[in-house]
C-alpha cells in the first residue's frame, strides 16, 4: 500500500496536467490566420472546436477595427458598403446569410451611417453533412471583403480556411473565440414583444410600439435602422414620445418607400441604465394619424412648434430686407405713396387687404408644396421658380406692371400697389394683388430663420404646415399691416400731388430691371429657345398693353383694339408651350480656372474623407441673394485669397432647374431653400458649419481662417 501511495505520489502532477487538457483541449479555439492592415485585423472564427454529422453550428466573419474606424450594417445608411461573405463548402453542407448584429448610428457631416467600430463579428449558421465521419475534418473556405472607414474609406478583402474537426459530438470553442460570439449575441436582434404600426401623415412617418413595460425606465433613447436603404431619411432627427404603454418615434419618409408597403428594419432601444437592444420590426404602413404625435405641440421633425413659429415670424419680417424682394418694392413704394392724405378707414383697409393677399398666396403656395411633396415630387420652397414657363409668366407679368406705371395704359385706376386696384375704384384689390406678387416673387429666396421654419412646417402635418406658413406671411406683411394698425402714420407722408405721380413712372424702371432678370434666369434654364419665345412674348405683351391703352383714350368707340389687345395677350402665353421640355445649356464650367468644383455628394464625401476643409455654396440663378452674395462677399479678392491659403475647396451647387441630388442635401440640413452655405473644417470630424444666408466678406474670412487649415492637398 505504501508502495502504491508513492506510485501514485510521484505521477500525481502529471495526472493533473493530462487530465487539464483532456478538458480544455475541447473548448480550444478555431480561428483562421488573420488578414491584417494598420486599419484592421480579421480572421474566420468557429462557435465549434468540433462538430458533429447533421450539426449546425455558427462560424463568423471577426473584425477588429483600429480606434476611429468602422465597417457597416447590412444597410450601410447614406454611405459606405456592406461586407460581403462568400463560403466554398464541401458537398453536403449548407450555410445561411449573415445573421446582423445590432448596429450604430455613425453621423458624418450631413451623412448618417449604420455599423460597427472596436471588436464585431458577423455570424454564419454552417450545417454539417450528415455523411460527415468522426475523424475526419470539415474545410470551411472563404472569401471576404469589407470597407473600412474612418476619415478616408479604404476597401478590404481577404481569403480564409478553417478545418474543424467532425467528431461525433460537437463541442464549443472556448476563450477569445468565444468572448468574440458574446459579443456579437449581445447586438442579436430578438422579435418585438410589442406590436408596431407605422403611419404616414405627408412626409412624416409615426412609428408605435403599445404594450406593458414600455415606459420612461425602460426607454430613454430610441432610433429605427430600416432594413433597405431609402425607406426613411437617416440624417433627419427621430423625435421620441415615450408615456406607459405606448412609444411614439417620428420619421421622415424617404424617397423609396410607398403608402401600404412594409417598413422592416430594427428597433433600438436604450434604458436608463445605458443597455440598449434591438428588436425586429416590420409593420406595415396606414394613413390614419395616432393620437399623440411626439412633443404633443411639436412638430413631428424639425423645430418644437412654438420655436419654429417664432422663426418663421421672424424670417418672414427679415425677408422684407432680402434683395429677393426688390422686384415689389417699387409696388410697395407706390402703394404707400397713395395712402397720403387718405382717409384712416381707406388707410386701415390697403393695410388689411395687403396682408389677406400675402396670407392668400402663402396658403396657396404651402398648400401646393405639400400636396406634390404628398404625391413623391422633390419640390422645395420657391420650386415653381424651376419651371421655365413659369419664369416666363412671371417676366410678361413684371413688364406689364412696368407698362402699367409709365402709364401706357389703366386697369382701374392703376395696377397692383399703384392704382384703386383690380377691383374698381372703391374697391382695395391693387393691394390685395400687391401682397400676392409679392409673395410670388419673393419665394426664390430665404431669409434668417425662414430656412428652420420651413422645413419643420414641410415635415409637420397639413395643419401644423399651413399655420406655420400663415405665420410666415404675416412676417412678410407686418411692416405694411401696421399702416392698418396705425393709420395716422400716412400722414407723416407729404400732401398728394406731383410727386405722387413721377415716383410712379419711376418706379416702372425696377420692374423693367425685374423683367430682365427673369428673362437672364429663364435663358440659363432653357437657352436660346427660351430667348426666342420670350422676346416674341415680350413684344407681344407690350402691344396688348399700347393697343389697350389706346381703347382707353377712345373711351371705348373702338371695340376692336381691346380685341386686338385680348389676342395679343393670349398669343403671348401661346408661346409657353414651346418651353416645356427645352433642354438646358451647359453648365458654367467648374474647375481650378472658374474657382469653383461642381458640387456632387460622391465628391463631397471624398474630400472629406481626405480631411480637407470644403465650402458648399448651393445657389440658383433665380436666387437674387444669392447672386447679391457671390458679388458682395464670395468673389472678393480677401475671400479667394483666404480660401487659397487655407487649402478650402469651393463646391457650388445650382439648383435653377430641378436636380434631386441637391433637393436632398438641402433636406439633410432640414433646408428647403436658398441660399444655403455650409463651410466643413479640416480633418472631416466635426460637424459642418451653417452659415447665415445674408454673407458678408469679413464672415467668410474669419470662418475659413479659424477653421479651414486643410490637412493636405492644394485648394480647388
Amino acid at each position: 500500500m505504501p508502495a502504491l501511495r508513492n506510485s501514485f505520489a510521484s505521477t500525481w502532477p502529471f495526472a493533473t496536467v493530462l487530465g487539464l487538457f483532456l478538458v480544455v483541449q475541447p473548448a480550444a479555439a478555431l480561428e483562421s490566420a488573420p488578414t491584417q492592415s494598420p486599419r484592421a485585423t480579421v480572421t474566420l472564427i468557429s462557435e465549434a472546436a468540433t462538430v458533429a454529422p447533421g450539426q449546425s453550428f455558427r462560424i463568423g466573419l471577426r473584425q477588429k477595427l483600429a480606434p476611429h474606424w468602422h465597417t457597416y450594417w447590412k444597410n450601410p445608411g447614406d454611405a459606405g458598403a456592406a461586407p460581403e461573405v462568400a463560403l466554398d463548402l464541401p458537398e453536403g453542407a449548407s450555410a445561411a446569410g449573415i445573421a446582423w448584429p445590432g448596429p450604430s448610428r455613425m453621423p458624418f457631416g450631413p451623412l448618417v451611417n449604420f455599423g460597427y467600430e472596436n471588436e464585431i463579428t458577423l455570424p454564419i449558421t454552417v450545417t454539417v453533412p450528415a455523411g460527415a465521419q468522426p475523424g475526419q475534418s470539415l474545410p470551411v473556405k472563404a472569401t471576404a471583403n469589407w470597407l473600412v472607414c474612418a476619415d478616408q474609406c479604404i476597401p478590404e478583402e481577404g481569403e480564409f480556411r478553417l478545418d474543424i474537426p467532425v467528431a461525433a459530438q460537437g463541442t464549443p470553442s472556448g476563450g477569445d473565440v468565444a468572448g468574440a460570439f458574446a459579443i456579437a449575441d449581445a447586438r442579436r436582434p430578438i422579435a418585438s414583444p410589442w406590436p408596431s404600426a407605422v403611419v404616414a401623415e405627408g412626409e412624416a412617418l409615426a412609428l408605435t410600439l403599445q404594450g406593458e413595460g414600455l415606459g420612461a425606465p425602460a426607454v430613454r433613447e430610441a432610433f429605427f435602422f430600416p432594413d433597405e436603404w431609402g425607406a426613411i431619411e437617416n440624417a433627419a432627427p427621430q423625435r421620441l414620445a415615450v408615456e406607459d404603454g405606448k412609444l411614439i418615434l417620428a420619421l421622415a419618409q424617404g424617397q423609396a418607400l410607398d403608402t401600404g408597403a412594409q417598413l422592416p428594419g430594427l428597433l433600438a432601444l436604450t434604458d436608463s441604465s445605458g443597455q440598449t437592444r434591438w428588436l425586429e420590426i416590420a409593420p406595415r404602413i396606414g394613413t390614419a394619424a395616432p393620437a399623440g404625435m411626439p412633443g404633443g405641440t411639436a412638430a413631428p421633425l424639425g423645430l418644437p412648434f412654438w420655436q419654429a413659429a417664432l422663426f418663421a415670424l421672424l424670417g418672414g419680417l427679415i425677408l422684407n430686407l432680402m434683395p429677393c424682394v426688390f422686384p415689389v418694392l417699387a409696388m410697395k413704394a407706390t402703394a404707400v405713396a397713395r395712402l397720403s392724405g387718405g382717409a384712416l378707414r381707406e388707410v386701415r383697409l390697403a393695410g388689411l387687404f395687403y396682408t389677406l393677399g400675402v396670407l392668400a398666396a402663402f396658403t396657396a403656395l404651402a398648400g401646393l408644396l405639400l400636396a406634390l411633396r404628398a404625391g413623391g415630387d422633390a419640390a422645395g420652397w420657391g420650386f415653381q421658380f424651376q419651371s421655365p414657363l413659369f419664369v416666363a409668366a412671371m417676366l410678361w407679368l413684371m413688364l406689364a406692371i412696368g407698362l402699367n406705371l409709365s402709364g401706357v395704359f389703366e386697369i382701374g385706376q392703376g395696377m397692383a400697389g399703384a392704382g384703386q386696384g383690380l377691383a374698381g375704384r372703391r374697391g382695395h384689390g391693387g393691394s390685395f394683388f400687391t401682397g400676392l406678387l409679392a409673395v410670388v416673387v419673393a419665394t426664390p429666396c430665404t431669409a434668417p430663420f425662414m430656412g428652420a421654419a420651413i422645413g419643420t412646417a414641410l415635415a409637420a402635418p397639413p395643419a401644423m404646415a399651413l399655420t406655420l406658413f400663415l405665420v410666415m406671411g404675416l412676417g412678410l406683411a407686418l411692416p405694411y399691416a401696421l399702416l392698418g394698425v396705425f393709420p395716422r402714420l400716412a400722414r407723416l407722408l407729404p400732401r398728394p400731388g406731383t410727386w405722387m405721380v413721377r415716383l410712379r413712372q419711376a418706379m416702372a424702371f425696377p420692374m423693367y430691371a425685374s423683367a430682365a432678370w427673369l428673362l437672364w434666369v429663364l435663358v440659363q434654364q432653357s437657352g436660346d429657345p427660351g430667348l426666342v419665345v420670350a422676346l416674341a412674348g415680350a413684344i407681344l405683351v407690350a402691344v396688348a398693353a399700347w393697343l389697350f391703352g389706346i381703347a382707353q383714350n377712345c373711351g371705348g368707340r373702338a371695340p376692336w383694339l381691346r380685341g386686338g389687345a385680348a389676342l395679343a395677350a393670349l398669343g403671348s402665353f401661346a408661346l409657353l408651350p414651346q418651353l416645356h421640355g427645352a433642354t438646358p445649356p451647359g453648365a458654367a464650367s467648374a474647375g481650378p480656372q472658374a474657382g469653383f468644383e461642381a458640387y456632387s455628394a460622391a465628391r463631397l464625401t471624398e474630400l472629406r474623407q481626405e480631411g480637407r476643409p470644403v465650402f458648399v455654396n448651393m445657389t440658383a440663378a433665380w436666387c437674387i441673394t444669392c447672386l447679391v452674395n457671390e458679388r458682395t462677399a464670395l468673389s472678393t479678392e480677401a475671400v479667394k485669397t483666404a480660401m487659397r491659403d487655407h487649402g478650402v475647396v469651393y463646391m457650388k451647387g445650382d439648383w435653377t432647374n430641378r436636380d434631386p441630388e441637391i433637393t436632398a442635401y438641402l433636406r439633410g440640413f432640414g433646408r428647403d431653400g436658398l441660399p444655403f452655405y455650409a463651410f466643413y473644417p479640416a480633418g472631416g470630424g466635426a460637424e459642418p458649419q451653417i452659415l447665415s444666408p445674408v454673407l458678408t466678406e469679413g464672415l467668410l474670412v474669419a470662418t475659413l481662417g479659424t477653421r479651414g487649415t486643410a490637412q493636405a492637398g492644394p485648394a480647388r
